[in-house]
């Protein structure tokens, strides 16, 4: 069972994963972590996306692709995966629709993480001060300048593709602003549906 789970930076998505993992044995795949860890192997496809990445350039998507096709062959995705930060445009999209149909292993859900953006900057502020108040550490991207910055990231660069996926008719959305828990039961009951079909 794979999916792909959809939501600006905040919205509970990286939490919701890790509890799909643990509940479905699914693999969460971030093409970040994929990228450094083909690098760090010394791989081909590494050695390419290294010499793409120390010109400055982005790696281009079949690259991407293709990196993912190799890594869900690992026993650790054969369960299925969770796609963190892949796909970002309708091109990668297709390309990645594209590949699973030649594995035979179609998405089984696209989840639209829906969230009031001003509330979670009320939510990161409020972290923040509390974490100043217990005399905690706070990281130097915990500010509202910066989460305001990645969401506008996310409207431009990731949001395009909602539309894509609802021509689809595969996106299905959930209320981000309510409890992990009810979040969870609404993901839960998305799946069953896919699996279910």
């Amino acid at each position: 069972m794979n999916l792909i789970l959809i939501g600006p930076p905040g919205a509970g998505k990286g939490t919701q994963a890790k509890i799909l993992e643990d509940k479905y044995g699914l693999k969460q795949l971030s093409t970040g972590d994929m990228l450094r860890a083909e690098v760090a192997s010394g791989s081909d496809l590494g050695k390419k996306a290294k010499d793409i990445m120390d010109r400055g350039d982005l790696v281009p998507d079949d690259l991407i692709v293709d990196m993912i096709a190799s890594r869900m062959e690992a026993d650790d995705c054969k369960n299925g995966v969770i796609f963190d930060g892949f796909p970002r445009t309708v091109d990668q999209a297709q390309a990645l629709d594209s590949m699973l149909s030649e594995k035979g292993n179609p998405l089984a859900a696209v989840i639209l993480f829906e969230v009031d953006e001003e509330e979670l900057v009320g939510r990161l502020n409020t972290r923040v001060e509390q974490a100043k108040a217990a005399g905690q550490e706070v990281r130097a991207d915990d500010n509202e300048e910066t989460l305001r910055n990645r969401l506008q990231v996310y409207r431009n660069q990731t949001a395009p593709i909602i539309p894509y996926y609802e021509a689809e008719d595969m996106l299905s959305r959930v209320d981000g602003m309510a409890s992990i828990d009810e979040v969870s039961a609404s993901v839960a009951s998305i799946l069953d549906k896919a699996k279910a079909a």
